[in-house]
């Protein structure tokens, strides 16, 4: 008489946690993967019924009911998993994003119980606890609305049951046989309910991966959001909105700030003459050569094209024109030719501090009049303003 639940395996629960997160896309790995799972869960209502049917059996034996109810409520269950596995294996549950049919299989499994209480109500108690079965698996998949309208039919045939018939309803407990077999309905409902239980317990832990894998996920997503794809920087978007965190900070806790606007010298004529791709692996290399020779807390992104913006928190104008005069001579020293035979890479650099009257336009366009000065002078060099 244990109809709808089955022992579900802990992969399982992985497929009702997708039903949490979203509808999956119907890709044939994930097709194959959901008929899979339906096949076990048809298996179990199979061992369900077949125990169901053993303890009716046990009462048949006794004569508390007919030798032929236990056949026919056992064929009645295989009738219905038939059914669903002909559906299950046509793919008809697969357009659904329940693709177990849950509501459809609550209800057939819920009118085998009342159909058997009309039928057999001197053990009527036994088929009335599966109903309690039956829900405990629906809960697992069902929806509120879902939920609604399975409990509204479970109660139109307890209507007909309780109030429309005056059925004795019980359950046999005269001999040591009968005995026996009541307890063993119940101890079958109990432990498979306490598997449900166990399931839940499972899919909990799933659900709780799962969540951690999707911070992962986004906050990965973030990050690349904030990069530039090509050097691997801070965006432009990004590095503009750490600028104005970097004032603020620098104001609140009166500290100095510096800034750099770095651009890389004739890199159209690289481009030109060399190729874009070639172009591309210079900028690589140059941010790569950045990174390596600045500090923790400095911020370093793509300004646009070949123009950089170093943000150097705590740095006054000495130390940032100090360490932006060391990065010059590192990128001029670095053997480009590994790229072209004599190709020469160098920066130039426009260095100024936080004033109190600057926002973070003006800390640019200052930073941007120095870096003029710089390439009106030669290039390779840094101004400070």
């Amino acid at each position: 008489m244990n109809t709808a639940a089955t022992s579900f395996p802990e992969r399982n629960a992985a497929e009702v946690a997708d039903l949490v997160f979203a509808r999956e896309a119907a890709a044939p790995e994930v097709v194959a993967r959901r008929a899979r799972q339906r096949r076990q869960m048809y298996i179990g209502q199979v061992a369900s019924y077949s125990l169901g049917a053993s303890v009716l059996l046990l009462y048949a034996y006794d004569g508390a009911i007919s030798m032929g109810v236990p056949s026919l409520f056992w064929l009645g269950g295989l009738l219905i998993i038939g059914t669903f596995t002909v559906l299950s294996e046509a793919g008809f549950g697969d357009r659904f994003e329940d693709h177990y049919l849950t509501v459809f299989q609550i209800s057939a499994h819920t009118a085998l119980q009342v159909v058997f209480l009309l039928a057999v109500p001197t053990v009527g108690v036994a088929f009335l606890a599966v109903l309690f079965l039956i829900f405990a698996f629906g809960t697992l998949r069902m929806t509120s609305s879902q939920a609604m309208v399975t409990w509204g039919l479970t109660t139109c045939g307890l209507v007909v049951v309780f109030l429309g018939s005056d059925l004795p309803i019980g359950l046999p407990v005269t001999t040591r046989l009968q005995r026996t077999a009541s307890m063993l309905c119940f101890v079958l409902v109990i432990g498979q309910c306490a598997t449900l239980g166990l399931f839940g317990a499972t899919l909990r832990k799933i659900l709780y991966r799962r969540s951690i894998e999707l911070k992962a996920a986004y906050q990965r997503i973030e990050e690349l959001a904030e990069l530039d794809e090509l050097t691997g920087s801070y965006n432009r978007r990004c590095i503009m909105r750490l600028l104005d965190t970097a004032i603020e900070e620098s104001r609140h806790a009166s500290t100095p700030c510096a800034i750099a606007l770095i651009d890389l010298d004739w890199f159209k004529r690289i481009n030109d003459a060399h190729g874009h791709p070639i172009g591309d692996e210079v900028l690589r290399t140059f941010a790569i050569t950045i990174f390596a020779n600045i500090g923790p807390a400095d911020c370093f992104g793509r300004y646009g094209g070949e123009e950089f913006l170093l943000l150097l928190p705590g740095a006054d104008g000495g130390a940032a024109s100090r360490m932006l005069d060391r990065l010059r001579q590192i990128v001029a020293d670095l053997d480009w030719n590994a790229f072209s035979p004599g190709m020469r890479v160098t920066i130039s650099a426009g260095v100024v501090t936080l004033r109190d009257n600057d926002t973070a336009d003006t800390f640019l366009v200052r930073a941007d009049r120095a870096l003029y000065s710089a390439k009106a002078q030669g290039r390779n060099r840094v101004i400070t303003d």
